[in-house]
């Protein structure tokens, strides 16, 4: 036999195992909903020990506009990440009020530039700030630097053009219920669930509403009723630039939730974390219900039962806490927020 046929030959057995291995690989059922467990806790442990921050002292008493950004404000005062030995900190909080302006926030860093070298070391780089309002573009060197090089602590959905993919966090929402263990082999009555809290035209769900298969219904009508409904219901829809407050109560109540959007979304909590493919399902809305229901009937049997344990693992960190626990909301935000500790030193402003 020719050198030819036996090349081939390798290589067509070459593909086969390459072909089989990736198949081994991809069918092997998911345990985690973590993009790394094997780093994440070990991580975690790490920041808990060593993780220092300093806050700036505010020159007003701080009050927010949503119940994440003052849960996390008040959590982060009182807990043992703190410092107050600058020369310590990996990351500096740089804290004002919601309504604050923009020139007022210019003026705040303004002041902590002049009155303290760290911000001059790396223009902003190992710096924070809360704002769900977010930061526009302004000329102000301030500005520029703290938008440009501090990382922004938002919430969920962030303003559409504030928010910076890989740098920024995104707070969780703030759930009003959550399920200590979710119901093992529930029933379910509806596929679908949709809480429409705020009035607002969705020619999606108004294709819905008549289908005797989703529940569409405003605010439920006691704290009872909301978690009934999502406990007998196999999805739980959500409309992203609406009220999603509610994704972190679905997943605990097994309940998969599905973003509806008409674009691609880079500012879901605990990006750097969660393995939001494998707990959500994304549909188009451009689509409409037809769309919309091919999606969950591809998300069915095996498929579907994986998603909601992996949801039902992943919701502890949607949970806050008025004393933070391990692994809820205000700690996962912190290992975000540890694993940005590295900072690069910029160049000089001009």
């Amino acid at each position: 036999m020719s050198t030819t046929y036996f090349s081939l030959l390798l290589l067509f057995l070459c593909l086969s195992l390459f072909t089989s291995l990736t198949t081994t690989i991809h069918s092997k059922p998911l345990t985690s909903p973590y993009l790394s467990s094997t780093t994440l806790f070990p991580n975690y442990q790490k920041m808990l020990k060593s993780f220092k921050i300093f806050i700036y002292k505010p020159n007003e008493a701080l009050t927010f506009n949503s119940p994440a950004e003052s849960l996390f404000y008040s959590s982060l005062q009182n807990c043992p990440f703190v410092t107050q030995n600058p020369e310590e900190a990996h990351l500096f909080f740089v804290p004002f009020r919601s309504t604050i302006s923009m020139r007022s926030i210019g003026r705040v860093v303004k002041r902590h530039r002049e009155e303290l070298p760290y911000w001059n070391r790396t223009l902003g780089a190992d710096h924070f700030y809360l704002s769900c309002a977010g930061l526009g573009y302004e000329s102000d060197r301030n500005l520029v630097e703290l938008k440009k090089n501090s990382v922004q602590i938002t919430c969920f959905p962030a303003s559409q053009g504030k928010f910076v993919p890989h740098k920024d966090i995104a707070l969780p929402p703030v759930s009003t219920s959550h399920a200590p263990h979710a119901p093992e082999n529930k029933t379910t009555k509806f596929l679908g669930y949709f809480r429409q809290v705020k009035l607002k035209e969705s020619s999606l769900i108004n294709e819905l509403v008549n289908d005797p298969n989703f529940l569409i219904e405003s605010e439920p009508s006691d704290q009872l009723t909301y978690t009934m409904r999502l406990a007998s219901s196999k999805f739980c829809l959500f409309e992203y630039g609406g009220d999603v407050s509610g994704i972190g109560e679905a997943l605990s109540f097994g309940c998969v939730p599905v973003v509806i959007t008409d674009r691609p979304i880079q500012d879901l909590p605990f990006m750097d974390v969660l393995r939001w493919q494998e707990i959500v399902v994304f549909v188009n809305n451009n689509g409409g219900a037809k769309e919309l229901k091919r999606a969950l009937g591809d998300t069915g049997g095996k498929r579907y039962e994986q998603m909601k344990g992996l949801g039902v693992k992943a919701s502890q960190h949607f949970v806050w806490n008025e004393l933070p626990q391990p692994l809820d909301s205000f700690h996962t935000v912190m290992y975000q927020l540890w694993l940005r500790r590295h900072t690069i030193r910029y160049a000089r402003w001009g």
